[in-house]
C-alpha cells in the first residue's frame, strides 16, 4: 500500500487554485500507485497530468492507513463464492 501526497490545480469560478491531496492506494510498485492516482484524479476532477504535482510517494503499512476502505480490504481473510 502506498500513500501519495501532492497538489492539484482546481478551477472554481474561473480562478485556478492549487489544492493539496493525499491518496492511499493498493499497488505492488510505486509506479502502479502513481498511475492509479493519476487515473482517479483525472477521472473524478477531469484533470490533466500536468495539473497534478506529486510531492511524495511512500509505502505505508496497513496499521498506518488513514483510509477505511483500504484498511478494510487489507483485513479480508478470503472471498466467498
Amino acid at each position: 500500500m502506498y500513500r501519495i501526497e501532492g497538489s492539484m490545480l482546481i478551477s472554481r469560478g474561473g480562478k485556478p487554485k492549487w489544492q493539496k491531496f493525499r491518496k492511499e492506494v493498493l499497488a505492488t510498485k510505486p509506479e502502479e500507485a502513481l498511475e492509479e492516482v493519476y487515473s482517479v484524479l483525472g477521472g473524478t476532477h477531469k484533470l490533466k497530468r500536468k495539473n497534478i504535482k506529486v510531492h511524495s510517494v511512500r509505502e505505508v503499512s496497513p496499521e498506518e492507513s488513514e483510509s477505511p476502505e483500504v484498511a478494510g480490504l487489507l483485513s479480508l481473510q478470503g472471498f466467498i463464492k
